[in-house]
């Protein structure tokens, strides 16, 4: 059986590693690509079937990986071996923002490490509806869309609003819910992670970290397009702005 292709997060991983190794590749000899392999092998993205063929990210082929991104870099002087379209997306995108992918691989480690990533369950929405994975990767996607999901921080973050006679509406468009649909609508709108993970890091959500946001609001704050995954409220608010200033009148 052979093995599945790479996908986004594991790709992530492996190109950490050539990164900070200064865009070299690196040997089966070497202990980074030992712990990567068994890293791989526990990452909750393919099915039993899949992580049950033979060398299914096997040291080799960990190592053939870090071979493929490090000499796809556009610096590489010599001959590039042979890779996907991913690897080269993944390449690009590091070169572009190399703190920021740098940290989702760490943040990526540090959930599997605490098995915070292991227990999480599959979440809609861990892709874009155009099918290309977020900046950060799907396990981090996923691992943020369940806390945005938790009932319980829901619950708290609007009793604490109500609390201090703070008003259920969104904080990017002021869109209430109670307003417009009447009872119906009556305390109910949606929360968000102020902040991605990668940057964060995986730590137990207060509910500071959360702000209100309307669906759509809450969609377009975690839409992703080349280069970018993820936005503030307050990154969402200047976007709108400038379409308004921009668009025909």
């Amino acid at each position: 059986m052979k093995s599945p292709a790479w996908v986004w997060d594991e790709l992530l991983l492996a190109c950490s590693l050539v990164a900070d190794n200064h865009w070299r590749e690196l040997r089966e000899t070497d202990t980074q690509v030992r712990e990567l392999s068994s890293l791989l092998r526990a990452l909750p993205l393919h099915d039993a079937e899949a992580r049950s063929a033979p060398k299914f990210r096997s040291i080799g082929s960990v190592s053939r990986k870090t071979t493929d991104l490090a000499t796809n870099h556009p610096d590489y002087p010599g001959k590039p071996t042979r890779c996907g379209k991913l690897d080269r997306v993944m390449i690009a995108a590091f070169i572009e923002r190399p703190s920021d992918l740098s940290k989702a691989a760490a943040a990526i480690r540090n959930g599997i490490a605490t098995d915070s990533l292991s227990r999480v369950p599959e979440q809609p929405d861990e892709v874009t509806d155009d099918g290309v994975t977020t900046l950060e990767g799907r396990l981090l996607a996923r691992w943020t869309l369940a806390r945005e999901r938790d009932p319980k921080l829901r619950r708290l973050k609007i009793a604490q609003a109500r609390r201090l006679g703070q008003p259920l509406r969104c904080e990017v468009c002021s869109f209430d819910f109670g307003h417009s649909y009447g009872e119906l609508g009556e305390g109910y709108i949606e929360v968000h992670h102020v902040l991605p993970l990668h940057i964060s890091g995986p730590r137990k959500t207060e509910l500071d970290d959360l702000a209100f946001l309307c669906s759509n609001c809450h969609r377009m704050c975690h839409r992703s397009r080349p280069g970018e995954s993820w936005r503030t409220p307050a990154a969402l608010r200047a976007e709108i702005h400038e379409a308004a200033s921009t668009s025909p009148r």
